[in-house]
């Protein structure tokens, strides 16, 4: 696939399965609650709330688009929505393989809505910052299973959060359809060797925010590393620990 080029059908691999370490069990996740705050991002659930439906009230929207999905009946923009609190800076074309890389992304007018929320970000374990994005719905929508990219040796390093449980989150293993649902208000997890989707809530707001972006130095030092497969570093480490 052409680096940054945009595809709505890619199903030749979608099945395909790519080496990992043998410890590795799929489906997985790392919770980040020993991380971070937790309880200064669940007092943050009423403003977030208000600040979204401020959002959706006045501002243009984005929308989901899902191009690594399992199954090719499944939509590329289930309907699902987006508030973008960084983008790439202007002449830098948008490739989802640069997520992380810092020195490309700066903040949007729409994160100054979000206060907040960004002073919380600033205290993740976060040397610097690349793509911030919310993603919501309010009217009953699935994210089908999907995968972000194929690059195994590509980890991008991020941080997927919510200030309450109501998002019904699930990574999947495709080979034994094992589903599992994360029970955490943060969590780190292989988005490129298995399958990651959300079910339809039903009535009212659900939303959950990712952070990508380049951990500290110290950090990184606890994360086990695999030998081959960076992408596949989030899964070692949820199944070692």
């Amino acid at each position: 696939m052409v680096k940054g080029a945009v595809i709505e059908n890619a199903f030749s691999n979608n099945y395909e399965q790519f080496a990992v370490d043998s410890r590795i069990k799929y489906p997985s996740y790392k919770s980040f609650d020993e991380f971070i705050d937790v309880e200064r991002l669940r007092a943050l659930d009423g403003y977030l709330t208000e600040s979204i439906n401020r959002h959706i009230e006045t501002q243009w929207e984005d929308f989901f688009v899902n191009l690594h999905r399992l199954e090719k009946d499944t939509p590329y923009q289930p309907g699902v929505r987006e508030i973008w609190l960084s983008r790439t800076k202007p002449g830098t074309p948008y490739d989802y393989l640069d997520l992380d890389q810092t020195n490309l992304w700066e903040q949007t007018e729409a994160a100054e809505n979000f206060a907040l929320l960004m002073d919380f970000i600033e205290t993740l374990p976060f040397a610097a910052t690349g793509r911030i994005l919310i993603i919501y719905d309010d009217a009953g929508r699935e994210v089908p299973a999907h995968r972000d990219h194929l690059e195994t040796e590509i980890c991008n390093e991020f941080i997927w959060f919510r200030t309450n449980l109501r998002k019904p989150f699930y990574v999947l293993n495709e080979r034994t359809k094992e589903k599992i649902y994360v029970e955490s208000y943060s969590a780190w997890f292989d988005s490129v060797n298995q399958y990651h989707g959300s079910d339809a809530l039903g009535k009212g707001l659900s939303f959950s925010i990712r952070v990508d972006g380049e951990f500290t130095d110290e950090f990184r030092k606890q994360i086990p590393q695999p030998e081959f497969n960076r992408a596949s570093t989030p899964a070692l480490w949820a199944s070692v620990s």
